[in-house]
This record gives structure tokens, sequence and C-alpha cells, in this order.
């Protein structure tokens, strides 16, 4: 069953079209990836799917609503059932570790400071990291930082986390302990995950489908392993990283 459906959406900055017919049904607890060259649509597709942008045609609907239609305040509304990892974790560096985590449970409901404290507790627990609360962000590593940010996307108790570049900037052992993280908050709180991202071992591991956009559009839609498979050369060219011919003879022109 699809929790997110974008149908037909086009959008276009100026002359210039990133999103160009897109049609995606996201299932209810499943991990989409969704790869593609940089500049080719993929986090202002995040930003339609939270309403931070509306299609200049066709729709995106969350659990039977229409996006694009609601109200102001209806649409906040919506948006506490999305819980957002940003690509530098974007905590705080004023708060301590659980002000961060809890600070959505501050603005967004009426809980009691010791409802929160338990929350917060819990939520630091699932992402490994139970005792950093009263230590300040720039205390701990950037993985470290990046599972706190983490604990505060989950600290709602969304439906959908959306995932921008969650492994960028960690090492491969850093990146694998994130990988692992947004597994386990699919099997335990069976979480629905969209997850932008470069990084091909992140994608084919964490992934139900992967879709890859590409000039606007849908270029590819499968599983990790059909996609490992894929005889279009370039989804080949993605997922091996390598450079297209003319690529390369653009760098011997220069």
């Amino acid at each position: 069953m699809s929790i997110i459906s974008v149908r037909h959406v086009s959008k276009a900055f100026g002359k210039h079209v990133v999103l160009n017919d897109v049609s995606l049904e996201i299932e209810e607890g499943k991990t989409l990836v969704v790869i593609g060259p940089s500049g080719t649509g993929k986090s202002v597709l995040l930003k339609h799917i939270v309403g931070l942008l509306k299609p200049d045609k066709g729709d995106v609907y969350f659990d039977g609503q229409c996006i694009n239609s609601l109200s102001p305040r209806e649409l906040a509304a919506t948006r506490t059932h999305f819980g957002f990892l940003f690509q530098m974790g974007a905590l705080f560096d004023s708060l301590t570790n659980a002000e961060n985590v809890g600070f959505p449970l501050v603005e967004h409901t009426k809980k009691t400071p010791e409802e929160i404290r338990k929350i917060v507790l819990e939520k630091l627990a699932m992402v490994g990291l139970p005792n950093v609360g009263n230590k300040m962000p720039a205390e701990l590593s950037g993985g470290q930082r990046k599972r706190v940010a983490l604990a505060r996307a989950i600290a709602m108790d969304p439906k959908v986390i959306l995932y921008d570049e969650p492994t960028t900037g960690l090492d491969p052992i850093r990146s694998d302990v994130i990988n692992e993280l947004i597994l386990k908050l699919q099997r335990e709180i069976n979480v629905t995950s969209i997850v932008v991202t470069h990084d091909m071992i992140s994608a084919t591991k964490v992934a139900n489908r992967i879709v890859m956009l590409q000039g606007g559009t849908l270029h590819f839609d499968g599983t990790a392993e059909e996609i490992r498979h894929s005889p279009d050369p370039d989804v080949q060219r993605f997922v091996q990283g390598r450079a297209s011919e003319e690529e390369l003879a653009s760098l011997e022109a220069k």
C-alpha cells in the first residue's frame, strides 16, 4: 500500500526544468533510495514530498491527502508525520544533545518535561548513544552527531523519515553504522524511509527499491539486484562511478 504518491509532477525554476512528469508510488514500511547525478532533482523531489515546494504540474499525496492543496495550518500538522535527517545533521550548537532531540517535542506537543526526558532517553538509546544527552554536539564525532540528529528525526514517531545524503562526510565504518540504523528503524518501528544518496554501497544495502533520476525524469526503477545488472549504460556509469567518453574528452580539450 502506498503511503506517498507522486503523480505527474513537473517543476521548473525559470527555464530550467528540474522535474519532468515524474510519477512514483512509495510503499509503506519500505525503504526507497533515490540516486542520480547532481542537479537532477533529488532534493527537489524531497521538498515536494514534505510540501516545501509546490509542483508546477501534478500532485503529491501523503496518506491519501493531496499535499499541495493543504492550507498552511494543515500542512504544518502533516509535517509532524515526517522526520528529516539533514546532510550535515543540522544540530543546534547552543543546545545539548538531549535538548536537540527534545526540540520538536517542545515545539509541537504539550508533553511535560518529564515525558520529553523519557522520550529523549529512549530515542538516544535507539541510535546507540544513551549517555551523550548532557554533552554538546561539538563534543561528538561526525558520526555521533548524525546519530543524534537521527534520534531527533524519530522523536515524534514519524511515519516517514527523509534522509538527505546520510553518509556524506563519514568514513566507511561510520557510514555502515548509519546504514544499520536505517535498517533497524525499518524493522523495529516499521518506518517508511526515503534516502537520497550518491553512496552506492549504502544504496544497495538499505534499499527495498532504487530509483534513478536523470534529466528530470525517472530513468530507472527496480531492486538493488536489478540495478547491478541493468544493461543501461547511463545506469552502469553511475553505479560504477565511471565518467562518460564525452566528459573525459572535455578534460582533454581544456
